[in-house]
């Protein structure tokens, strides 16, 4: 039996692994480790976003106009991003720690940048080899993929915590072997089949409507995923008063995401994307209600919850990206790498935002992690961790309800 889809599971566990859980591990490993504070951090993420509004639709250009050279250029920046997730987590920082957060995460996502819109962008020429409904298939794999990778990465530093002193050291270590081996997966997947490409312009690649809706969405959806990630730790540690916890209740999350995205896909086939991809954000709104009751103790009642919501967010991941690369397709591959270069601005701009004002925020209330809090903090935490993502999904439900999504 011929797998022909896992190098782009595998490649997307990848790219997965240096996203999302960084920004669940690192701004607590250097509050932990070097004493840094939230607000700082959380100032660093967001003028590190800054970079990405002139680096983003950049590198967009640079992946279509380097076609001929993608399959070294993707080894390249595989690469830099390895030895980046090492100086991270794995090298003591031989400057200010504020400082080498900052330079080492530049690298990292610089190349996360490129690998993403890259891969993405490949992707839109890959599924149209597979026939009727190669979108939806390809992203099935590719989301289920990125999901395990989030899951394994997101619990990798708990679980390694029990074989070393250093365990994030280790997963930076891990993780730079799995750069090697999905390297060497994709190797015959990148292709050299050109279009003509012209400078980057952010105007032409907004000039159709419906892409300039579905960008607008993917920001407004991305960013409840933002929120939870930026403070499940905290919440966690200090409202549920949990500490130990963090790492089943991950797995659990990632888990119910990943098992849930082959579910996501055979219905949106069915079903149709936008109907799905509908009742997928419903039952994240549900699971931000009952998170919003909770307390000290209630580790069990959140472990539902965390399966819940993590099988909307299987939704979120299959889905969207489907519906984008789809329409792409029908309008024109040619310009797929500027296209998804915004895609990719839209949702890391999700996640340095919640970095930049939700933890200054509970800064200013008095909150410490691992601290006994009072319970103006451990209430504002609560609000920000449940109630704010709650409102910010109906926002998307709302724009997705209003957007024509042409099912075929």
């Amino acid at each position: 039996m011929t797998l022909p889809l896992a190098p782009w599971a595998l490649f997307a566990a990848l790219i997965a692994a240096a996203g999302l859980p960084i920004y669940i591990h690192a701004p607590k490993f250097y509050v932990d480790e070097y004493a840094v504070g939230l607000g700082a951090l959380g100032a660093a993420l967001f003028l590190l976003r800054l970079v990405d509004v002139v680096q983003d639709p950049f590198l967009g250009w640079l992946a279509e106009k380097a076609r001929a050279w993608r399959g070294a250029m993707v080894a390249g920046a595989a690469g830099l991003m390895a030895l980046a997730m090492l100086g991270l987590f794995a090298v003591t920082p031989p400057i200010a720690p504020l400082l080498w957060f900052s330079l080492t995460l530049l690298v990292l996502f610089s190349a996360f940048s490129f690998l993403t819109i890259t891969f993405y962008a490949e992707g839109v020429r890959r599924a149209a080899t597979l026939g009727p409904g190669g979108h939806l298939r390809l992203a099935g794999w590719r989301e289920g993929g990125a999901l395990l990778g989030i899951c394994l990465a997101a619990v990798a530093p708990v679980a390694l915590g029990a074989l070393t002193d250093r365990p994030f050291a280790a997963f930076a270590a891990v993780f730079a072997l799995v750069a090697v081996l999905a390297v060497w997966a994709m190797r015959r997947e990148w292709t050299g089949a050109g279009v003509h490409v012209d400078t980057p312009n952010l105007r032409a690649a907004l000039a159709d409507p419906l892409t300039r809706r579905l960008l607008l969405l993917a920001l407004v959806n991305a960013a409840p995923v933002a929120v939870t990630s930026t403070l499940f730790l905290f919440f966690v540690e200090s409202r549920l008063a949990a500490p130990g916890a963090e790492g089943p209740l991950l797995l659990l999350f990632f888990l119910a995401a990943a098992l849930s995205t082959p579910v996501w896909s055979r219905l949106a086939t069915a079903y149709g994307a936008k109907p799905m991809l509908l009742a997928g954000m419903v039952l994240a709104v549900i699971a931000f209600i009952f998170a919003a009751r909770l307390g000290a103790g209630d580790t069990l009642a959140f472990a539902v919850i965390c399966a819940a919501s993590g099988a909307a967010l299987g939704a979120d991941m299959t889905l969207l990206p489907a519906i984008f690369a789809r329409h792409l397709a029908q309008i024109s591959d040619a310009g797929a790498g500027t296209a998804f270069g915004l895609w990719s601005f839209a949702s890391k701009l999700s996640l340095a935002l919640a970095a930049a004002t939700l933890l200054p925020l509970l800064q200013a209330r008095g909150f410490a992690a691992g601290a006994d809090n009072p319970e103006t903090a451990l209430a504002l935490l609560t609000t920000l961790y449940a109630l704010v993502p709650c409102a910010l999904k109906l926002l998307a439900i709302a724009l997705l309800a209003a957007t024509p999504v042409p099912e075929a």
